[in-house]
């Protein structure tokens, strides 16, 4: 069953930068969704806010728009879109200046809560949070969302986030990686430390090895000028991948509160090795029949940006001392599809014989698509002739185990906004754990630099290059298969 829906207070939230492409497609429609799940009261109001000269009605029919074609068509016959539509206001503003702001304030009321959604670049914030305390529109009680890029090193992180401390406390601050709002992610969490049957296993004495991907069949797309200066390294693995280690790796929190999960978290980056040049494959798609490569799409013919990358890490602590953690992500690969497998060892000693075949349990846990995980169990293989063993799976997958309630769990975006409402930062990163990531992830950029490495190429839809193959091949593993 889908637990109930609690609602949340009165709110306004400003959505800064509401006219561009994450607002369309993540924040409105998952706003919509809430709003038609019963979760948003009567008396929540949505300012939208941004350069583009518009009008309250303009932005509604954008926002109807939008969330008509990224909402999944739910509930726009029967009136529910024009009742959310009342809820929403536009007011144009200029971010780096005066205009707007004084009008802005007039649409914030006393009593509620206030929360601004900074869905802009990151050379905004600044300027956004200056104006939001000089103009009055923010206290001490209000709350930031700020989207990633965290930074792009170590120094520019510290920059950003030195610049919105002159204006919010930390507790005011959510750093938002959707990642950590996905119901299979927090179930990974409830899985790890509400079931006794795993943590007992959770450590380097039961467990192999781990694999964490992230595989992508897009291009880098219109993001071609951002990508080609981050790459891999710093869109993916400094964050996203980052996060889903930290919750695999991480110690028990003594309660499940903001601080408690994310000081475990920050523990597990500072604990990571430093990662051999060996331990390290980048990768660059080629062109197909179709379509261009890499250096095509982001036009710079000399490009040794990476587009894939896949890497072997330890943690130096207790439990996880002499594990390997493998970490890959890249795009135009065979699938979409985001996974985290946890491979236990052998049994110490088999009594079936050689002829039996080694086998191990695997906790798959997929992120998408398909949400849900699964355990791999070996059985006897039915039918006489012997003791002859095979690996079968118990599955449990959200849209099987939920039936049509499955389709009602929030989208990440959706779980992610109502808790800042509720000011819970539990699934959000702290400055401190932002600039452990950074300072885990520069000086691996930093050596590739330095030793002029160059992306090897791969095949558009295969798993990539081949020394990512060997960089498992030679631990005498192997690579789980990248499928739906």
């Amino acid at each position: 069953m889908v637990s109930r829906v609690i609602p949340v207070d009165p709110f306004d939230l400003v959505i800064f930068g509401a006219t561009g492409d994450l607002a369309r497609r993540k924040i409105l429609p998952g706003l919509f969704r809430r709003f038609c799940s019963g979760q948003m009261p009567e008396d929540a109001r949505i300012i939208g806010a941004a350069r583009s000269d518009m009008d309250t009605e303009g932005f509604r029919r954008m926002v109807a728009e939008a969330t008509r074609e990224f909402g999944g068509g739910r509930h726009c016959e029967d009136g529910t879109l024009e009742q959310f539509l009342e809820r929403i206001d536009y007011e144009a503003v200029d971010a780096m200046g005066e205009g707007g702001w004084e009008a802005l304030k007039t649409h914030l009321r006393p009593g509620t809560v206030r929360a601004f959604y900074f869905s802009v670049g990151p050379a905004l914030f600044g300027a956004l949070a200056e104006r939001l305390r000089h103009f009055g529109l923010a206290d001490d009680e209000s709350r930031v969302v700020v989207e990633k890029p965290f930074g792009h090193d170590l120094d520019s992180a510290k920059a950003l986030n030195a610049t919105l401390r002159q204006h919010f406390h930390e507790d005011q601050i959510y750093r938002i990686d959707h990642y950590l709002g996905k119901e299979t992610v927090q179930n990974l969490m409830a899985v790890r430390f509400g079931n006794m049957l795993f943590e007992p296993l959770w450590n380097a004495q039961y467990v192999d090895h781990i694999q964490i991907t992230v595989a992508e069949t897009v291009d880098v797309g219109g993001r071609g000028g951002y990508y080609d200066k981050s790459g891999a390294m710093r869109d993916m693995v400094q964050n996203h991948l980052m996060q889903l280690l930290c919750l695999i790796a991480m110690e028990p929190p003594a309660r499940f509160e903001p601080d408690s999960v994310r000081d475990e978290k920050l523990k597990v980056i500072r604990a990571l090795d430093p990662v051999d040049y060996h331990h390290i494959v980048r990768g660059q798609y080629d062109a197909d029949e179709d379509q261009p490569g890499y250096r095509a799409h982001v036009e710079n013919p000399r490009s040794t940006t990476e587009s894939f990358v896949a890497m072997k890490c330890h943690i130096s602590n207790w439990r996880w001392a002499g594990t390997p953690f493998y970490l890959r992500t890249g795009k135009k690969l065979r699938a979409r599809a985001s996974e985290i497998a946890v491979v236990f060892k052998d049994a110490p000693h088999s009594i079936f014989g050689p002829e039996a075949g080694t086998h191990r349990n695997v906790l798959s846990i997929r992120l998408q698509p398909n949400e849900g995980m699964t355990l791999g169990v070996t059985i006897k293989e039915p039918g006489p002739g012997g003791m002859r063993l095979v690996d079968v799976p118990l599955d449990m997958s959200f849209a099987e185990a939920l039936g049509p309630e499955a389709e009602e769990v929030p989208d990440a975006y959706e779980r992610l906004i109502m808790d800042v409402i509720r000011g819970n930062q539990t699934l959000f990163m702290r400055g401190d754990e932002v600039e452990a990531a950074w300072a885990w992830t520069d000086p691996i950029i930093a050596g590739w630099q330095s030793r002029g490495e160059v992306p090897k190429p791969y095949d558009p839809g295969s798993a990539g290059p081949d020394d990512a193959l060997m960089l498992m091949h030679r631990d005498g593993r192997r690579w789980r298969d990248i499928r739906v």
